[in-house]
């Protein structure tokens, strides 16, 4: 009789630990669908402010009608990308044509001396903080659930719950590069 009660019991402490194992690992990965969200929110709202940044765009530089397309592309880009790995591609496509418009407004004063644009300007630039704050929470929540998944006795375990590692949102390689400043 004893030695079934210590059975049971030893079966009941890993069924426990199992349980356990499970739950944190799930409150790991929610984390990191819920921050991936917070990026997902912040690309859709700058995606959002580029038709109202073209609008207002579109009269002062009117000969570029290059860039309008490759913008509209690179929301539609955006919009349909599915997962950090497509979003962080669109992203990087929609900050250099982003980049290239703002360089050419620089050229433009009315253009740069308008209320509408600098707005929107601000409202670009605003979101650009946010997404920036969402990229470092969900690369915290990436890291801390891909070591979860990996140290032992999760490792054990977490792939035969279903539970893989993460990407990170990583910045390309421009970023990277030591800006050269110049006077």
């Amino acid at each position: 009789m004893t030695t079934l009660l210590i059975i049971i019991a030893i079966i009941a402490v890993i069924a426990l630990f199992v349980w356990w194992l499970y739950n944190a690992l799930v409150t790991a990965k929610a984390r990191v669908q819920e921050s991936w969200s917070q990026i997902d929110v912040q690309l859709k709202r700058r995606a959002d402010l580029i038709p109202n940044l073209v609008e207002t765009v579109k009269g002062y530089l009117a000969h570029e009608r290059e860039i309008f397309d490759k913008l509209t592309e690179a929301r539609k880009a955006m919009q349909g990308a599915r997962g950090a790995r497509e979003a962080e591609e669109a992203d990087r496509t929609l900050r250099g044509v982003l980049d290239r418009l703002f360089a050419l407004a620089e050229d433009n004063p009315e253009l740069k001396a308008s209320e509408n644009f600098r707005a929107l300007q601000e409202d670009l630039s605003d979101t650009e903080d946010k997404i920036a704050y969402a990229r470092q929470f969900y690369n915290t929540n990436v890291m801390e659930y891909n070591i979860r998944i990996r140290s032992f006795p999760n490792v054990l375990l977490a792939g035969t719950l279903g539970f893989g590692p993460e990407d990170f949102f990583e910045a390309e390689e421009a970023e990277r590069e030591k800006p050269e400043v110049k006077f």
